[in-house]
């Protein structure tokens, strides 16, 4: 366990100001005593990663995030391809799918250049 000292001086200091200064300055203090704090607890947690080796990271692959894309128009293709076929024939079908393809198209794009 790391040394404590530091830490607790600190707190000790902090309450020996609170009582000579008062509470017009506890607010102050407290804020002041937070933030020595919060360097402490990412000093250490630097210090633990640095120890240990960060944790490996998943490498992604652009393609699987083109998945739920795939999986989402062939879901909303289905309904679609009978419902614009019952209403508009064979040019409300290619219409539908021509639409699926440029979503999924610009959805790759996308991806892609994010990738």
């Amino acid at each position: 366990m790391p040394d404590q000292r530091p830490l607790r001086e600190d707190l000790q200091a902090t309450l020996d100001a609170r009582r000579d200064l008062g509470p017009d300055y506890e607010e102050a203090l407290v804020d002041s005593f937070a933030q020595r704090l919060d360097d402490t607890i990412a000093a250490r947690v630097r210090a633990e990663l640095d120890r240990n080796g960060a944790p490996p990271r998943k490498k992604s692959t652009p393609g699987g995030s083109m998945i739920p894309v795939a999986l989402g128009s062939m879901a909303m293709g289905i309904p679609l391809t009978a419902i614009a076929s019952a209403n508009a024939g064979l040019v409300g079908l290619l219409i539908t799918w021509l639409a699926i393809v440029a979503i999924n198209v610009a959805a790759a794009a996308a991806i892609m250049r994010r990738g």
